[in-house]
């Protein structure tokens, strides 16, 4: 006999939701643990309401102050957190307004919160009576819908295009593949996609296509002989600018998920690579990509600060990728979680961290080698002022143009609506 669930949809996003804005936990730990609750078929909608309620949280947490006279706070956070699923779905989802509210109210019930049933019915229902002057009274000035230090980091940075970033990252990201080259050309798999009837475009670098709308794996033709695998346009230049030979020995540093070590593979089937990560628990997730897609690495679970600890006094490499730790500010969309988890002081310690790693690599790589780093973030404390910093203290690192532009020698890109993510790249050769 089946087990029916344990929690129903709202209930299962009001407790993910506490966890995350309460104990600063992420959407990806949460999501798995939280799907096993519910039905099959309802993850999506869960998954919707999550991400969608962290992309807009400032407007929803405007509206609740306006129709809640008292904080809902302590043991009463949970009920706060019914409200904003309930006000996402009055806002964002097309489910009849009488429906939403009930839902929601039968899942303070499964949460334990029985006596504020009367309480969430009547904001919902607030909500729905005074909808126009709510939302003209919260509307009133455009929100960024991003922490204020945040913003004013990205004005700094940014004082042209700031506002664009911000827009941007409150899109949903669009979704990108990557076409493995030893199985087909991009063109054929276009083709493949077209027979589905899911409509795509070939972007750049080489390999790369964008869907017009999401999918889910299994519609991908040959996803599971490993013709193709899901990755940001812009994450895909790591492997082109890295640029792996067959037969040299390559480390992909801090590699969890897997896929940039698995393009490396695409485009060097013959390189010796070992993927290196910190997380035993994120390294299943490398071994997992490697066996879909038939490809051989030596998986090694350490700190990339301390090569020492795994890595043989007398090895080096001739290519290694440092995929540094960072603020993932260039990927709010796609973790839209990042905004509120994510705190200024956060900064200074992750950028200490990759100046750590990158020191601690550096030795491991042989003369006239290249060293790829890269972040997912679009601060440029992680970015530009760490590698001038890092060419001022190592007199035998030079940075190489890339991207085929001799006047530009590093690339940072920003997220932008049908594009790719926020990824910034710095190419460094080892000098005699």
């Amino acid at each position: 006999m089946k087990k029916s669930p344990a929690l129903s949809t709202r209930a299962a996003a009001a407790r993910v939701m506490l966890q995350v804005l309460d104990q600063g936990k992420s959407l990806s730990a949460l999501l798995p643990e939280a799907a096993s609750q519910i039905k099959a078929q309802d993850l999506p909608l869960l998954q919707e309401i999550c991400f969608g309620i962290c992309r807009v949280l400032p407007r929803l947490e405007r509206i609740i102050g306006l129709l809640v006279q008292k904080p809902l706070k302590g043991k009463t956070r949970i009920v706060h957190c019914l409200l904003l699923v309930g006000l996402y779905q009055l806002l964002y989802l097309r489910i009849p307004p009488h429906a939403a509210v009930d839902e929601v109210v039968n899942a303070a019930k499964m949460l334990k919160s029985d006596n504020f049933r009367a309480l969430i019915n009547g904001v919902l229902r607030a909500f729905l009576r005074e909808r126009q002057t709510i939302l003209a009274t919260v509307d009133k000035h455009w929100q960024t819908l991003h922490p204020e230090w945040l913003v004013n980091r990205l004005k700094k940075d940014y004082p042209e295009n700031w506002r664009e970033i911000v827009e941007a990252n409150n899109q949903k990201p669009p979704m990108w593949l990557r076409v493995n080259q030893q199985h087909c050309t991009t063109a054929h798999y276009l083709h493949l996609l077209a027979e589905q009837g899911i409509i795509a475009e070939a972007g750049s670098p080489d390999g790369a296509i964008r869907l017009q709308s999401a999918v889910g794996i299994h519609q991908l033709p040959h996803f599971e002989q490993g013709w193709v695998t899901v990755q940001d346009s812009h994450a895909q230049w790591a492997a082109w600018l890295l640029d792996a030979q067959n037969g040299e020995r390559i480390l992909d540093a801090c590699a969890a998920p897997g896929g940039k070590t698995t393009h490396i593979l695409e485009l060097s089937p013959q390189a010796e690579v070992m993927a290196l990560d910190v997380e035993a628990a994120r390294l299943q997730r490398v071994k997992e990509n490697l066996q879909r897609l038939k490809q051989q690495a030596e998986i090694i679970c350490g700190d990339a600060a301390q090569p020492q600890q795994w890595l043989a006094d007398e090895a080096m490499f001739d290519r290694i990728l440092l995929d540094a730790p960072c603020s993932a500010s260039g990927v709010i969309r796609r973790h839209p979680d990042i905004k509120w988890l994510r705190q200024e002081q956060d900064i200074a310690a992750l950028s200490a961290l990759q100046r750590r790693i990158l020191t601690a690599l550096w030795p491991r790589l042989k003369v006239g080698g290249t060293l790829l780093y890269a972040t997912c973030s679009i601060l440029k404390q992680e970015n530009q002022q760490q590698i001038e910093a890092f060419l001022v203290n190592q007199p035998n690192a030079a940075i190489v143009p890339i991207l085929g532009q001799n006047t530009v020698s590093d690339k940072q890109f920003l997220p932008t609506e049908n594009g790719g993510d926020g990824f910034y790249y710095a190419k460094l050769v080892k000098t005699a």
